[in-house]
């Protein structure tokens, strides 16, 4: 059949794209090569736009085993032992089709974790929704927390942190962003290039529908009126049927059998064999009508592109096919031989002994396209925030808006619908500053956490693209974490946009500089552009998943007060900025100003004297000070801890809202035993930190003195009432 310039555009590809193309292939594609050419060369697969400047990020360490360009991040955590770790979104899946979306998002990044021979410890979850007002956000929000859950829950992987955000600019077009974390030994890691010739090509796992054809394809193209028509391209996903799979892979990973190992996600059976066959320099042939299917009649160019669930491509050794077929079958999954290796660095594609598709492998992968799309800088704003332009609003009051909001309510409503125990590793559960994971049978932990901040990369993308990695930093340093390694899930608009590309273009800068300065390099991640609909895009939104190391969990710190008339300490400098800050949304409803500075040597500074305080057990709680300030930090320290607060006035800073409320960086708060002060003061002197001593633990009362009064019940009931009216 002849390529219309309309099937061209049916399949996300411009017109240039396609004329790249003929001359890769010295001919017109059939329609199955333009539908290979199409999963491949889509923003989701190629990272077209985003690669330049992705290769600029730390991605090197003492910790790293792999870093970006593998299934999944490696770090090395001592003892042999291993972390595998990775975040991806599935954004637009979601919003088609909230529960099934938000399922195969999480099905999907497991398969990415454990397809390098890993078991998963633990999950994560970043999910932003539209304004709580709008009248999709509750059908979605319960599909998505639905789907997360049903999927997590039944495989028995715990649910153990995450974030859930509301705000207008995803009215239209939510994010859920899955990570997982898995734990391997040093030796017994796998990965995804193929090696050898004449090599089985074997297909396992559920069998191939048509669902999800063209998933990558629709995940890279912004939303527009005609939404609802994608569905078909939303893949269903079956969590019972993934712990099958699951256990038989690292069944067969116990011996020498696999030389290579991928799993059929985004692109489906395309991207993974060409991925396979580009990593090691080979090519690769399938027979398609060995491919396992649950419809009648599906054709060579569906079964390539379909992305159905819970599939892996697996290259196996000479001689290993009888042994690899009876683990499947014991469990109950298909395994079928579907091709070979071979030295013509093509992808051959037959169908019946027929040749139905041969391109070269180079130009599915090396000789993607790569943009250099033009980008332009934020300009920063000069406005200051003049408090006496607005209606005078008192702490009180304040702090009730703040707590009761639905950004900044109690979220167990929603982890409660997540089992977070399940597998017995669970040290610390979600609502702390960082989730912890003990490793099996050791004394040792692992600290992660998800953070994201779209206020600040909006107003200066280049700060806040630094500031949302300082951020998930302190969460790790305040349970005791030595911090690794991160992975991140990069969530922008449309990239053709130069003020979008610049969004991108300086978050990633500010990372980079993060990452370098607190030796916390990226070792896994994902792009995910084109979330926006009609024209309007989301706000930046990119998302840090970290990993920190606890020598001895049973030294475990939360944020939690632990007794009465413990000293209260301030770590950090307080300015009182409140530019772009949760009081002005809350309060006022604006967003305006800039966001806070992000000073790099105090940050590195003031979390590793901390992280020094509490490895030398002075400190009976800690958390960090960031969204809402100093006062909203306390309250959550007070709120389901049995103990309350009573805070001194500063004595330097007069304005009492710049001081509770304003979020400059770097700051922690610390609980410590008056016997410990002199020892604290002692090591904060001597690494130069600045810090106050700003009240101390009480019962009953949350209170600032000859300023405010809540009981600490009552504070509780604040934090609880927003899913209420909901």
């Amino acid at each position: 059949m002849n390529i219309s310039s309309k099937i061209i555009e049916q399949h996300g590809l411009k017109p240039d794209e396609f004329v790249s193309i003929k001359k890769l292939l010295k001919r017109e594609p059939n329609l199955l090569e333009l539908g290979i050419f199409s999963a491949m060369w889509n923003e989701h697969c190629s990272y077209k736009s985003s690669r330049k400047h992705l290769k600029n990020l730390p991605t090197k360490g003492k910790q790293v085993i792999q870093g970006p360009g593998e299934n999944a991040g490696v770090i090395d955590i001592g003892d042999d032992d291993a972390i595998i770790f990775k975040i991806e979104s599935h954004n637009h899946p979601s919003y088609i089709e909230p529960y099934q979306g938000a399922a195969t998002g999480v099905g999907g990044i497991l398969r990415d974790v454990f397809t390098m021979g890993a078991r998963p410890i633990a999950l994560l979850n970043s999910i932003h929704f539209g304004e709580p007002k709008h009248f999709k956000t509750k059908s979605l929000l319960n599909g998505v927390v639905s789907g997360i859950g049903g999927y997590g829950n039944c495989i028995g992987i715990p649910t153990v942190a995450g974030e859930t955000k509301f705000n207008k600019t995803y009215n239209e077009n939510i994010l859920v962003n899955a990570m997982a974390v898995g734990h391997a030994k040093k030796d017994r890691i796998f990965y995804s290039k193929a090696k050898g010739i004449n090599k089985s090509v074997v297909y396992v796992g559920s069998k191939t529908g048509r669902d999800g054809i063209h998933g990558a394809s629709m995940a890279s193209a912004e939303f527009d009126e005609n939404t609802e028509e994608k569905k078909p391209t939303v893949q269903v996903g079956d969590p019972f049927t993934e712990k099958l799979l699951m256990e038989a892979c690292l069944e067969l990973m116990k011996d020498n059998s696999i030389i290579s190992i991928q799993d059929m996600g985004a692109a489906g059976l395309t991207s993974s064999s060409v991925e396979m066959a580009s990593k090691g320099g080979l090519g690769i042939e399938l027979n398609l009508e060995k491919v396992p299917c649950r419809e009648e009649n599906m054709t060579p160019y569906e079964m390539m592109l379909s992305e159905s669930q819970e599939r892996m491509l697996i290259i196996l050794e000479d001689g290993k096919e009888k042994h690899a077929k009876e683990i499947f079958n014991k469990w109950d999954l298909d395994f079928n031989i579907i091709g070979k290796t071979t030295n013509t660095n093509m992808l051959t594609l037959k169908f019946n002994n027929k040749i139905e598709g041969e391109i070269p492998i180079e130009a599915l992968a090396s000789k993607a396209p790569i943009y250099d799309r033009k980008w332009v800088k934020k300009k920063i704003t000069k406005k200051n925030i003049n408090l006496k332009t607005y209606k005078k609003v008192g702490i009180k009051e304040s702090l009730i808006k703040i707590l009761s909001s639905a950004n900044h309510s109690d979220k167990s409503w929603i982890t409660n619908q997540y089992d977070q125990m399940v597998m017995c590793d669970t040290v610390q559960k979600s609502g702390a500053d960082a989730a912890i994971i003990r490793i099996h049978g050791k004394d040792k932990a692992i600290a992660v956490s998800v953070d994201s901040s779209a206020n600040y990369c909006k107003s200066h993308p280049l700060t806040g693209g630094k500031q949302i990695v300082c951020e998930n930093w302190r969460n790790l340093i305040s349970v005791g974490a030595r911090p690794i390694a991160i992975t991140n899930c990069l969530n922008f608009g449309n990239p053709e946009n130069s003020e979008i590309m610049g969004e991108f273009a300086e978050c990633l800068i500010g990372i980079k500089e993060a990452c370098e300065f607190l030796n916390y390099p990226v070792v896994s991640g994902n792009v995910s552009f084109y979330n926006g609909t009609n024209k309007k895009n989301i706000s930046p939104t990119p998302v840090i998943g970290g990993v920190g190391l606890i020598s001895n969990f049973k030294k475990k710190i939360s944020h939690l007060l632990k007794k009465e008339n413990s000293a209260i300490l301030l770590v950090g400098k307080t300015f009182g900025h409140l530019g772009q800050s949760v009081f002005l949304e809350e309060v006022y409803s604006i967003n305006e100003g800039k966001p806070p500075e992000v000073n790099m040597l105090n940050e590195k500074n003031n979390g590793e004297t901390v992280l020094e305080i509490i490895k030398n057990d002075l400190v009976n709680s800690v958390h960090d000070v960031s969204n809402g300030g100093l006062l909203v930090s306390l309250a959550e320290m007070s709120i389901n801890s049995g103990y309350g607060i009573k805070i001194n006035k500063p004595k330097k800073l007069t304005n009492l809202i710049e001081y509770f409320f304003g979020e400059d960086q770097g700051r922690y708060v610390l609980e410590i035993d008056n016997d410990n002060l002199e020892k604290v003061d002692k090591i904060l002197k001597n690494n130069n930190i600045f810090y106050e001593n700003i009240g101390f633990t009480q019962k009953e009362f949350f209170e600032i003195k000859d300023e405010m009064k809540i009981n600490i019940i009552e504070l509780s009931k604040i934090n609880n009432q927003w899913y209420n009216n909901f």
